[in-house]
């Protein structure tokens, strides 16, 4: 957030106010939501190993991925992934 509200010249609570008057969602559940929705593409997609996905979304730890992905989706990431096959 702090690299968004300084690439537009803005306070990071005036981005955040923003986000949320328009979106109706704070900015760490719009944030959640694009990395769901992106890990959903990675795993329906490509072979790319649980691990991988993870670190490639930018986490340090696959476990913080996996943890996430169940609250949101109700599923782990492999299962969400053998829900394709």
């Amino acid at each position: 957030m702090l690299y968004l509200s300084e690439k537009m010249n803005v306070s990071p609570r005036y981005l955040s106010d923003m986000v949320l008057a328009v979106i109706g969602q704070n900015t760490q559940s719009l944030i959640h939501q694009k990395i769901i929705e992106k890990a959903k593409e990675k795993l329906s997609a490509k072979a790319l190993s649980v691990t991988i996905v993870a670190y490639e979304l930018g986490f340090g730890h696959p476990s913080s991925f996996n943890k996430l992905f169940m609250v949101k989706t109700n599923l782990s990431p492999l299962a969400f992934r053998r829900s394709f096959n």
